[in-house]
């Protein structure tokens, strides 16, 4: 494990103007933030929902345009949940917090049997109270923490699990078309993130839902994905590089890209002895037009 960088040594800034740097690329490339927005900032307690508030902060205060950020936390009722950790931090950088509440911890505890995987519950009652909250209060932007490794781990857990080629997009629109996700942090590796974390001491709270569950599908894609790129330095960077740069044609969805009609602007050379696919012609030698 890499040091831990003070926060005011050289090592720190470097960090800290490198992760500033791919979230304002990232804001600009996908237009994520403009002004006059208001954006609710998701605050879990995590590491990575620290880091985001912090680098939106950072760039709110240089950035030419005026839009307002706002923390929110969801309390899931959690047993023990330190109710004053986010409300201190929060009043000490003055940022405005909004607390909701709903016992979602109680829900999932009650309908996911013993044993069995808590996400999928979870983020859906976590989503659904989110997107109700930016709603009625006058959000157009839901900014979440997720990061460049998240991303790319569920691109494995879709192919794995869902049989789907599908990760996680830096922008997105809500089904209902009323909200709108983005994802600063997506072009963050998550060592950065937590080297950073570390180094600015946030009062990390730990999940007693999802975070305690040792056996996650998710936890083991990492695992293997962290295993690659220990053998093969880089290999995560290329693949979420791949997910930038997608070639629809040379993939097999056929609602994606028209293979029904894709037809040869010319038959194949004269003294070809291959016989042609359907739909592409035949030479004027074997009695072709």
């Amino acid at each position: 494990m890499s040091a831990v960088p003070a926060i005011h040594s050289g090592n720190f800034k470097r960090l800290q103007a490198r992760l500033r740097g791919q979230v304002g690329k990232a804001i600009g490339e996908f237009s994520m933030i403009e002004g006059g927005d208001r954006v609710m900032v998701c605050l879990s307690g995590g590491k990575d929902s620290y880091t985001l508030l912090d680098m939106l902060l950072s760039l709110q205060r240089a950035a030419p345009v005026r839009f307002d950020l706002v923390a929110v936390n969801l309390d899931q009722k959690q047993p023990g949940f330190p109710t004053q950790v986010l409300p201190d931090y929060l009043a000490a950088l003055g940022v405005p917090l909004q607390v909701i509440e709903q016992d979602t911890y109680s829900v999932v505890k009650r309908v996911v049997p013993q044993g069995k995987t808590q996400c999928g519950l979870c983020s859906r009652l976590r989503r659904g109270a989110l997107y109700r909250h930016a709603r009625e209060n006058g959000f157009n932007k839901i900014a979440l923490g997720h990061h460049r490794d998240d991303i790319v781990e569920t691109l494995f857990l879709n192919m794995f699990h869902g049989g789907r080629l599908k990760a996680m997009p830096p922008k997105l629109k809500s089904e209902d078309g009323a909200n709108i996700v983005i994802r600063p942090l997506c072009y963050v590796p998550e060592r950065d993130i937590e080297r950073y974390a570390r180094a600015r001491g946030f009062p990390i709270i730990p999940c007693r839902l999802c975070g305690s569950q040792p056996n996650l599908q998710r936890k083991a894609i990492a695992r293997m994905l962290a295993s690659w790129d220990r053998d093969h330095p880089g290999r995560v960077d290329s693949i979420f590089t791949a997910i930038r740069n997608i070639s629809v044609s040379h993939l097999a969805d056929s609602a994606a890209f028209d293979f029904v009609t894709l037809r040869a602007e010319q038959g194949p050379e004269c003294g070809d002895s291959r016989r042609p696919l359907p739909g592409q012609g035949v030479c004027s030698r074997d009695g072709g037009a």
